[in-house]
C-alpha cells in the first residue's frame, strides 16, 4: 500500500573506473571477454516477454576480427512486429495503473544490477560486437547507461512534482498520463547507453515499447534486454525486436495505437520514418511525438589565443576515440593562418603514435570500424580527397580489412571549406582541417555556421574571453552542444544534455527532464470547491 509521498534517491553519475594493469575491474573483463568468446549466442526476439526464434538468422561478427563469430541472432518480420504491437498494447493497462514509483524501482534495480553484477558483462560485450576499448565501454555501456536508469526516475518525479497555482477555493491539478498507444524506439550501434535510453524513457513515463535496436548492436542490447526482465520488467512493456528496419517499421508505423517515434541514426532514415508517419497520420489516434538524433558534421574552431598543447588533446579524442563514430565526433577543423604550422605539424606528429588494433590489446586506442559497408564508405571519402587535387592527407589515410575493418585515424588538409569531407558526416576517423584567415574573424565564424546542415555539437578552443564570447555569440545556431577547451563529444547525463538541431534532429536533450516531457500528456483538472449556485452575474443587475 502505497501512501506516502516519495522522494527517488538523488542521483550520482557512476564513477568511471580505469582498468588499469593489476585492476580487479580489468582482471573481470578480461576473464569475461574470454568467457564470451568460447561460446556463441543464440538471440531471439523477445515479444510479451517471451523468447520468439524466427529461424531467419544473421551473423554477428566482431569488427575487429571479422572472422570470429560472436553467434546468430533471429530476424523479425512484419509478423512479428505486428505481434510485438500487440503485446505492447495487452501490457499497457497494466503498467500504466503502477504507480510511478514502482515503475521506477524497475529502472534503478537495472541501474544497480550493471554497477555491479553485469559491469563486466556489458563492458564486454559491447567491446567485442561493437569494438570499442575499455574506456570507452565503460563510458558508454555502464556509466552513460547507469545515469539514464539513475537520472531519469528523478526527472519523472520532478515532472509529476510541478503543478500549478491554486486560489481561493479551487485546487489545481496537473496529472501526466502516458501517450495514448505505444511508442517505437529506434536504436543505433554506436552507443549502448542510447539502446538503454531510446525504450526506457517512455517506459518510465508509463509507456509500452517496441523496441529495434541496430543490427550491428544486438549482441550488447539484448543482454540490457535480459537485464530489464530480471530487474521484475513486466511482460510487454519492451519488445525486444532485432531484423529488417523497413520491414518491422512498415507494421509498426501502419498500427492506429502509434503514438511516438524515439530515434537515434541517420538523418536519410529519420526523414524517411517522418514522412511515412506523415502519409499514416489519419489512421492514428493522436499526432504523434517524434523526437530524433541524426547525427553532426561537428567542429572544432582554434582561436589564434588557443593554447597548443590541451587543443590537440581535445582535437584527438574529440576526433578519433571510437573510430570517429559518435555523432558528435569532430570532424571539421578551422585554424588561423598565423598558427597553422604549429597546429597542423603538432597534430601529424601525435597522429602518427596513435595505436590501433584489437580492442582486447588494452594498449589500443583506437579499433575497427563497424562494418564493411562503413569500411567501404569511409575508405572512399579519403581516396576522393586524395585524387581531388585541392587536398592533402597529413596524417594515417591508410585501410586495411584483411582481418577486421581498421581505417588508420587521418586528418585531412583541404583548400576548400565546401568540399565533401567539410559538409559530409562520414561517421569514421576522418578530420579535415581548413585554415582561415584570422584577420577577418567574423568572415569565419560565418564558414563555421554556414558550412554543414547539422547542428550538433562544437567546440570553440580560445583563451581571450572576449574572443570565447564572440564565438559563442556567433556559433549559438552552430550546436545544440558547445564546448570551451574541451572537446566536443562525451556530453554526460544531468550535467551536458544532449541533442541538436537543424538536419541534427529535434534538439529534445537526452539527459534532461525535457526529453521525458515528450513521453506524457498533460491533463489540467480543476476542483471547484465553492461552486455558484446561479448563473447570473453581478453586472447583469438592475441599473440604479
Amino acid at each position: 500500500m502505497n501512501n506516502g509521498i516519495f522522494k527517488i534517491p538523488d542521483p550520482v553519475n557512476e564513477p568511471v573506473l580505469n582498468y588499469a594493469p593489476g585492476s580487479p575491474e580489468r582482471v573481470a573483463l578480461r576473464a569475461k571477454i574470454e568467457e564470451l568468446r568460447s561460446r556463441q549466442m543464440d538471440i531471439p526476439c523477445i515479444i510479451g516477454g517471451k523468447e520468439v526464434r524466427t529461424g531467419k538468422t544473421a551473423v554477428m561478427r566482431r569488427p575487429d576480427a571479422h572472422g570470429e563469430i560472436l553467434g546468430v541472432y533471429h530476424r523479425a518480420g512484419e509478423a512479428e512486429a505486428r505481434a510485438a504491437v500487440e503485446a505492447a498494447r495487452d501490457a499497457k493497462a497494466e503498467w500504466v495503473a503502477l504507480p510511478w514509483e514502482e515503475r521506477a524501482a524497475v529502472f534503478l534495480r537495472a541501474a544497480e544490477l550493471i554497477s555491479t553484477k553485469y559491469r563486466a558483462l556489458m563492458n564486454a560485450s559491447t567491446m567485442l560486437c561493437q569494438s570499442k576499448t575499455a574506456h570507452q565501454a565503460e563510458i558508454d555501456a555502464v556509466c552513460e547507461v547507469i545515469d539514464f536508469l539513475r537520472f531519469n526516475p528523478k526527472y519523472m518525479e520532478q515532472i509529476y512534482a510541478r503543478q500549478p497555482e491554486n486560489t481561493k477555493g479551487e485546487w489545481n491539478r496537473a496529472a501526466y498520463r502516458p501517450l495514448e498507444g505505444f511508442v517505437y524506439a529506434v536504436t543505433p550501434f554506436n552507443f549502448t547507453s542510447i539502446a538503454a535510453n531510446l525504450p526506457t524513457a517512455p517506459a518510465m513515463m508509463g509507456n509500452t515499447v517496441v523496441w529495434k535496436p541496430a543490427s550491428t548492436a544486438v549482441y550488447s542490447n539484448y543482454t540490457l534486454m535480459k537485464i530489464y526482465m530480471e530487474a521484475g520488467l513486466p511482460a510487454g512493456v519492451i519488445n525486444f525486436l532485432p531484423g529488417s528496419g523497413a520491414a518491422i517499421s512498415d507494421a509498426v508505423l501502419a498500427s492506429q495505437d502509434f503514438a511516438g517515434l524515439h530515434f537515434t541514426g541517420s538523418t536519410e532514415v529519420f526523414r524517411s520514418l517522418w514522412k511515412q508517419i506523415s502519409a499514416n497520420l489519419e489512421t492514428y489516434l493522436g499526432y504523434p511525438r517524434i523526437v530524433g538524433e541524426t547525427g553532426g558534421k561537428d567542429f572544432i574552431f582554434v582561436d589564434p589565443s588557443a593554447d597548443l598543447a590541451p587543443t590537440v588533446a581535445a582535437i584527438l579524442r574529440g576526433a578519433f576515440e571510437y573510430q570517429g563514430q559518435k555523432c558528435s565526433a569532430a570532424s571539421r577543423l578551422y585554424i588561423p593562418v598565423s598558427r597553422s604550422d604549429e597546429f597542423l605539424d603538432a597534430l601529424a606528429a601525435e597522429i602518427a603514435s596513435i595505436p590501433m588494433g584489437e580492442i582486447t590489446d588494452f594498449r589500443n586506442f583506437v579499433g575497427a570500424v563497424i562494418d564493411e559497408a562503413a569500411f567501404n564508405n569511409i575508405q572512399g571519402y579519403i581516396e576522393r580527397a586524395r585524387a581531388s587535387g585541392r587536398a592533402q592527407v597529413l596524417a594515417g589515410g591508410r585501410c586495411d580489412s584483411a582481418k577486421g575493418w581498421f581505417i588508420e585515424p587521418t586528418l585531412i588538409l583541404t583548400q576548400d571549406p565546401r568540399s565533401e569531407t567539410m559538409v559530409n558526416e562520414i561517421f569514421g576517423p576522418v578530420l579535415t582541417a581548413y585554415v582561415y584567415d584570422d584577420r577577418d574573424m567574423e568572415a569565419a565564424y560565418r564558414l563555421v555556421d554556414s558550412t554543414s546542415p547539422y547542428g550538433l555539437t562544437g567546440a570553440i578552443m580560445a583563451t581571450d574571453r572576449l574572443r570565447i564570447q564572440r564565438a559563442l555569440t556567433a556559433l549559438q545556431n552552430a550546436a545544440g552542444n558547445l564546448y570551451i577547451n574541451d572537446k566536443p563529444t562525451g556530453a554526460v547525463v544531468g550535467r551536458q544534455p544532449f541533442g541538436g538541431a537543424r538536419a541534427s534532429g529535434t534538439n529534445d536533450k537526452a539527459g534532461s527532464y525535457l526529453n521525458l516531457l515528450r513521453w506524457a500528456s498533460a491533463v489540467a483538472i480543476k476542483e471547484n470547491f465553492a461552486p455558484p449556485a446561479s448563473w447570473r452575474y453581478p453586472f447583469m443587475s438592475s441599473e440604479d
